[in-house]
């Protein structure tokens, strides 16, 4: 159970604290910026990016709700002008802590808490590898793909094939009449042709 595991109390009575961590977060919008101990970065880095998103709201009840945590006038017009807009793109994560070592009287860990500078920079998805169903699924686009390979020829003009095909046709149409004109040679001369009817 996490029974009194809310934040860290950092050794402090809960005013002390507010007050260390509302002065922290002023100097980190101030100087963008700041070296402290790794666990006073911590809890400071909750108050510096509710201050950002508040920021991003931009209305005048979020302007005071602002002002009621940072200590100096000029620091949240800042906030407001400045550091919220480069956010507007960004959902969370507006500040980074970097681990700098030791102090040397007590062996506390150190870190910078500063503000995120470079912009996000859009994933690309990665292609999943085809599946059966997949390649079942493509097969129809190919046969559509088809029809449109029809299209291009009959622009570029007749294949070789086509020509082809179209001169054995015009053969065939040829061999034709000749075969008729047999079949007339083999009818007998001395038929009479057909009386023709006078019209009235």
């Amino acid at each position: 159970m996490r029974h009194l595991k809310a934040y860290r109390k950092l050794n402090r009575t809960s005013s002390h604290r507010s007050l260390m961590l509302r002065n922290l977060v002023t100097s980190l919008f101030e100087h963008e910026r700041v070296e402290t101990t790794l666990m006073k970065a911590k809890e400071a880095r909750r108050i510096a990016e509710r201050m950002i998103t508040l920021g991003k709201r931009g209305t005048l009840h979020a302007r005071r709700q602002a002002a009621s945590v940072l200590m100096k006038k000029s620091v949240v017009k800042k906030l407001f002008d400045e550091i919220a807009p480069k956010y507007e793109k960004r959902n969370g994560g507006y500040t980074r802590i970097l681990r700098v070592g030791y102090r040397k009287g007590d062996g506390a860990p150190l870190a910078f808490l500063e503000l995120v500078e470079e912009e996000i920079a859009v994933k690309k998805k990665k292609k999943k590898k085809e599946t059966k169903k997949a390649t079942a699924k493509s097969a129809p686009k190919k046969e559509k793909a088809a029809p449109e390979k029809k299209k291009e020829e009959a622009k570029e003009g007749p294949s070789e094939e086509t020509v082809e095909t179209k001169e054995e046709a015009k053969e065939e149409v040829q061999k034709e009449p000749s075969e008729k004109s047999e079949v007339e040679d083999s009818a007998p001369e001395n038929a009479e042709p057909e009386e023709t009817k006078p019209e009235e």
